[in-house]
């Protein structure tokens, strides 16, 4: 399968059409030039194809599924923060770590102290680790630089780790993330520095697919956030936003009035927020991972959203000192033991409206059209991949057309 073209038989293929997993026995996908062809019944495929038959893979009943996208992710950073796992076990909680020059800062600490290359052999292990649980496009966050070459730099390896792996990179500029030690003094040397210089810079060099802000007490205010948003909008740059996760600052119906791809965490939104989300067509993002290291107890406002109709996506929210989690299967595991979401839910979470979440509509399903990307599964039905808790990876994930895993070893 090292040409972008292809041809799977016998597959159980969960094409995520319609509402739920779209599931069809005995099924058929054809891929050509990267490019899902075709997809149906076995039986029916089109003569046109006979060409790729001598090459087929017989799945003998495999599930195969659209390739996992993990929509929210701070995979790229130095350093370690297990320090902070052992403080928080001691009753210390996020805010009092982060004053005490711990969380984010610690992390921004390693990161400067790291050249791009040192980056980049760090984050390899962990996005291989994401491909071989079916991931196929990740996103990733700056802001662990905060200064323009560390921001610039950290941008620039994600878009190395896309091209060196062969996934789908989308990339974030997370301008405020925290106060950096140069601005502590500063606040809003540090804002008129992040519209006025990191944005502008980051776009002329075609690094940032969009903007993101962490709009908490412990960090940005929504007035603050709101300045970030007005300099992408003026850039033409999308916006996303960490919401709601520790307290209800209002970061939903922020989000919303900049119709934001996607909120973030949401834990604590309001009725209001969620009913602003669903008028702007804004997914909310539900970050499993950091609401089990964290031991929080508010639960996202999951029963809105459904009556709402928000579309929900599921990440793992990859970072060192909140959400140490490289799986997006085990996130989709504890969306449904922790938030109940169905597997279906889930799963369509993880694929479908994380395609949303980043703005792509060229993924997350199987249908004629879009990129191949697939992860063929030993499994008998979807729920499966979020019912095990780890247990077995992909047999086979493609991305483009191109096999970027076999078994659970990159080729």
């Amino acid at each position: 399968m090292n040409a972008a073209c292809g041809l799977l038989l016998h597959a159980r293929l969960a094409t995520l059409e319609g509402d739920d997993c779209g599931l069809l026995d005995d099924g058929a996908l054809a891929w050509r030039d990267g490019r899902i062809a075709w997809v149906g019944a076995g039986r029916d495929l089109p003569r046109e194809f006979d060409d790729l038959r001598d090459d087929a893979i017989d799945t003998r009943g495999a599930l195969v599924t659209p390739g996992l996208i993990d929509c929210h992710t701070h995979l790229i950073f130095a350093g370690s923060r297990a320090d902070e796992f052992e403080r928080r076990l001691q009753g210390e909680n996020y805010a009092a770590i982060a004053a005490s020059g711990g969380g984010i800062l610690a992390t921004v600490r390693a990161t400067r102290a790291a050249g791009e290359e040192a980056l980049l052999a760090a984050a390899l292990p962990r996005a291989r680790a994401l491909i071989a649980d079916g991931v196929t496009t990740l996103e990733i966050k700056s802001g662990y630089g905060l200064d323009l070459a560390a921001e610039l730099g950290m941008l620039r390896v994600a878009r190395h780790l896309g091209a060196e792996l062969g996934i789908g990179v989308r990339t974030t500029l997370l301008a405020l993330h925290a106060l950096p030690p140069e601005f502590a003094h500063d606040r809003n040397g540090w804002i008129d520095f992040a519209c006025d210089t990191l944005l502008p810079a980051a776009a002329r060099a075609g690094l940032a697919d969009a903007v993101d802000a962490f709009c908490e007490g412990i960090a940005f205010t929504p007035a603050e956030v709101r300045r970030l948003f007005a300099a992408a909008r003026a850039l033409g740059l999308p916006v996303k936003l960490h919401a709601d996760q520790l307290g209800d600052s209002g970061g939903a119906a922020l989000a919303a009035e900049f119709g934001a791809l996607s909120a973030d965490h949401i834990e604590y939104s309001d009725a209001a927020g969620v009913a602003a989300l669903a008028a702007a067509g804004t997914v909310a993002v539900l970050l499993p991972g950091a609401f089990y290291t964290l031991g929080e107890t508010r639960l996202p406002p999951v029963a809105a959203l459904r009556a709402h109709g928000i579309p929900i996506a599921v990440a793992t929210d990859l970072n060192p000192g909140t959400s140490p989690l490289a799986s997006l299967r085990l996130a989709m595991n504890m969306a449904c033991t922790l938030f109940r979401l169905t597997p279906t839910e889930a799963l369509r979470g993880a694929t479908v409206n994380a395609a949303r979440a980043l703005g792509l509509a060229d993924r997350g399903r199987l249908a004629p059209g879009l990129r191949a990307d697939f992860a063929l599964w030993d499994a008998g039905h979807p729920a499966e991949l979020a019912y095990w808790i780890a247990g077995p990876r992909a047999r086979q994930v493609v991305a483009g057309g191109r096999r970027v895993v076999i078994g659970n070893a990159a080729p």
